[in-house]
Formats: C-alpha cells, structure tokens, sequence
C-alpha cells in the first residue's frame, strides 16, 4: 500500500511542476512546427501564384494545347516509332506457309524453345512431325488434325528497323474468301512455292491457288511480292540451282501478266522453312554455293514502305468486333490517324461514337496513324449493331455508302457456258465487305491496247475483255473512288468458288449518303 500511494504521490508532483510552466525542450519543437508550418504555406502561395494563370485561361486555348501536344504526339509517333508492315503469305495449299510463318516467330524470338518441344511432341502424336513449326500460326484444333490453315492467322515481329504482321492466309480453295480478307489488309506479299517435285507442278496449272493468289494478291492491293521457293532441303531438290531456275523462269512471265513489274516489284530466293535455311541468316555456301542474293530477313528489310497520309480523313474498315469493357473493333487504319477521346462515325448505319481507347500490337497507345493495325474500344454502339465491312470514319468527311456505282472490271475467267451481261451475279469482295453483287448496265468497252473507250455498244463480253459497267448491291457499302483511296476502291467478282474478275470502282453516284 505504501508503495502505491509513494507512486500516487509522484504523478502528481510531475503534473504540478507542468502546469502553467513550458518546458524548454517543448517550446522548441513547438517553434520547429510552426516555422514548418509557415514554410509550407508560403510554398503552397507561391505554386498557386505560379500556375495560377495556366488555369485562369478560358477552355478553348485547353483545346489548343491538346491539339499541339497530340500534333506533337503524331511527329513522335512517326519518328520514334519503326515503320510496320502487313506481310502476307500467300501461295497453294501444303506450300509451307505456316511452316515458314512460324519459323520466322521462333528465329526472331516470339517463341521459345519449350513451346517449340510441345509442338514437335503434339505432332509426333498425330503422326505429322514435320507440321511442328506450322503449329506456331495454326491454333485451332480443326487446322492441326487437317494439317491446312482455315483462318487468317495473324502475329507480330520485329527486325531491326521494321515492324511486321504476319498474315498467314489459307490456301486451300474452300477459303480463298479468308484469304481475300487476309490479302486486302497487306502491304507486301510472301508467294511461297514448293521447291519439292510435283507440287510446284500441282500449284501452277490451271486451278491450282498459285495462280489465283497472284491475281488476287495484285487486285488487293500488294504491290510488292517476295517469291520464296521453299522446301529446297528436301531430297527431291537438294538446293539443285536448276530446279531453282524451272520454277523461275515459269514464274516470271506469269507474274508478268497479273500486272507485276518484275524487275522492280518481285524478288526471288530459295528457302528452308522446316530447318530455317537463308530467314534470318544468309545460307551456308557449303549447302548452297550458287546462291549470293538476301536472306528473307534482309528481303523483308529491304522493302520500301509505302507513302501514307496522317492527316487524311479517317478510315479504318472493320474485319471484327467483340465486346470487352465495351465495344472493341479490328482493323487496319487506311488513311488519317486516331486519337483517345476523337469523336468518330460507324459507316454506313452513321452511328456516333467515341473513342475510348487505342490498342496497337496488345500494347495501349494515345494514337495511332495509317498502316496500323489496331483494336479501337468505343462506346456509344451495340457490338450486334456492327458488322465486318462497316468502317470506322471520320465526322468531317466520311466516306460513302451506296448501293449502286460505276466500275471498271477485267474479266479472268468466266464459268463455262457463263455470258457476262447486264443481269450478270457474282459476290463482290472488296475490302472488308462480301456482297452479293448484279450487274445492272454495260456502258462501254476499253480496247486492252490503246486503254481507250470502244465505239461500238456492247452487250456482252468473253475473257480477257475490259468493261466499263454498273453494279448494284442489296445493301449500303461503304466504299471509295479508286482514284481517291485505292485500297477502298479495289474490289475482285467471285461465283462459284471462283474468281471471275478484277475491277476498281470508277465512280460514285452523286447522292451517295455521306
């Protein structure tokens, strides 16, 4: 008890020594804090004084600083960035395509070794060891048991100074129209022949893809091809320089009369696709002494890219839409640039919508200008109110929507027995649009050799003919002139699983909804 109340009597010594006396030590940190606290605002005055003005100015000179800093954000776009390019890879079916497709992942390090080993050990499995690298662009089942590709398969690489999307298309001639799709988004063409006997013969003659793909490749838009004779380690071929100079020198004139300027826009060099002979680097002259051109690489590099437009009007068509967090739309920007927040049309249902964000390549970026191709979230649509071949457009000038035009065609081939005259029906593809198609009105003929207008009235035309005509759709397309914007403005008639002709659109009718 004692204890207790000594302790009892002590806490209250201490609080009668306190009270009303400032302990030295206290005053002082009580002075620390005040002169703390008196700094701080003084800092606080002084930023305010200093951004003040900034945000006492009125909201349109906010707009202008946005414009300069995403002006400044387009010139960062196009200098930091490397260029890209669409390449796609084209040729008949079992030519090596995805073989070669994936090869190019695994050389330039999108796939690594252990994926590789499941692959090898997946087509082990089902009896096909030699589909391993293919399975790298063909992901779903129904592609790896058939052993050929349905689907475009897309992925992405990068050289030194290029960006590049691979376009793995189809070459089997049930999905020539996956491979239209495939082809009309590219900038340059990968024709992939196989070097081994019999199938370069196969792919070549009359209804093998080899042909079709050129013709469509050159109707769609690329301009440049690379043609790859591939499978040359095989033990038919051996990197034989003769079987290498055969397929050559069939190739050449053929190329020749789909419209391809040889000398300038076709290059050719032999390849391995299952080992990955002469991709990456320049093949060993003791497999190959006879060759001292490029390695694929090198080839790719070399390709000049083509001049684009940043500040055009909009267009991106769409080849597919999903919904996440939104609405998201795919496709390839044709012209003019995209930023966050823009205020854009859907085409041809004239849907306003907003641009909630920007994804390039997985990765989320401010803007982004033509040649890229994008995944666009936006909101004020309906995922179901949008279908492939609607085009994403600017506000101020966007492109036309029609179901009539004028057009200037080549026919190919027609079916047996087939007349090609007004009532004439087909599917038109053109971008990303497939529309069942009539011709309406013969309006003239171009005599092939002088390009100019035939005097006589024409009925009908046979193969090989030139013919200015009209077409009608059922529905509204969004299409353009040739002149304006070639790649909205080319467009291939197919019947019948075939392709029958080539035009481009020649003109529009005045009224078309815009």
């Amino acid at each position: 008890m004692d204890i207790e109340a000594e302790i009892r009597a002590m806490q209250l010594d201490s609080a009668e020594d306190n009270n009303g006396v400032v302990n030295p030590e206290d005053a002082k940190l009580e002075e620390v804090e005040m002169t703390d606290k008196v700094e701080e605002e003084g800092i606080k005055d002084e930023v305010d004084t200093k951004y003040q003005p900034v945000w006492a100015e009125p909201k349109v000179k906010d707009k202008e600083v946005a414009f300069l800093e995403d002006a400044e954000a387009l010139d960062e776009m196009e200098t930091e960035k490397k260029c890209h390019l669409n390449v796609v890879f084209i040729g008949h079916v079992d030519a090596g395509k995805s073989t070669a497709g994936g090869q190019i992942l695994f050389l330039s390090g999108q796939v690594d070794d252990r994926t590789i080993q499941k692959y090898e050990k997946e087509a082990k499995d089902k009896s096909r060891e030699s589909w391993y690298m293919a399975y790298i662009m063909d992901t779903n089942e129904e592609e790896r048991v058939k052993g050929i590709t349905v689907e475009v398969g897309r992925a992405h690489f990068e050289t030194e100074t290029t960006r590049f999307t691979i376009l793995d298309a189809p070459g089997h001639k049930s999905y020539v129209p996956n491979m239209i799709s495939g082809a009309s988004q590219a900038d340059i063409g990968v024709l992939v022949i196989s070097g081994r006997k019999g199938e370069f013969e196969t792919g070549y003659e009359k209804g093998g893809q080899t042909r079709e793909h050129v013709q469509l490749a050159k109707t769609l838009g690329v301009m440049k091809l690379l043609v790859v004779v591939s499978k040359m380690d095989d033990h038919t071929v051996n990197w034989s320089k003769e079987r290498y100079d055969e397929i050559e020198s069939k190739m050449t004139p053929f190329l020749r009369s789909s419209g391809y300027n040889v000398k300038k826009d076709v290059q050719f060099l032999p390849i391995s696709g299952l080992v990955g002979t002469n991709m990456k680097t320049r093949v060993d002259k003791s497999i190959c002494p006879w060759w001292n051109g490029p390695c694929l690489f090198e080839a790719l590099d070399s390709i000049e890219v083509p001049l684009r437009d940043p500040k055009g009007p909009f267009r991106m068509p769409i080849i597919d839409k999903f919904k996440d967090m939104g609405t998201v739309v795919m496709g390839k920007v044709e012209s003019g640039s995209v930023h966050e927040g823009d205020s854009l049309l859907v085409m041809p249902n004239k849907a306003q919508v907003k641009v909630l964000a920007v994804y390039c390549d997985e990765n989320k970026v401010r803007c982004a200008g033509p040649g890229e191709n994008l995944r666009v979230r936006l909101s004020g649509i309906e995922e179901e109110d949008i279908l492939s071949g609607f085009v994403l457009t600017s506000v101020v000038k966007p492109i036309h929507a029609v179901t009539e035009f004028t057009a200037q065609l080549q026919i190919l081939e027609l079916l047996e027995n087939a007349i090609f005259t007004a009532g004439y029906k087909a599917v038109l593809h053109i971008h990303s649009v497939v529309e069942e198609c009539e011709i309406i009105e013969l309006l003239q003929q171009i005599d092939p050799k002088t390009k100019k207008p035939m005097k006589k009235k024409v009925l009908f035309v046979k193969n090989g003919a030139v013919v200015v005509c009209h077409v009608q759709v059922n529905n509204l397309i969004c299409i353009e002139k040739f002149s304006d914007f070639p790649q909205l403005g080319r467009f291939t008639l197919r019947t019948e699983g075939k392709t029958v002709a080539v035009g481009k659109v020649a003109d529009l009718p005045s009224s078309s909804s815009t």
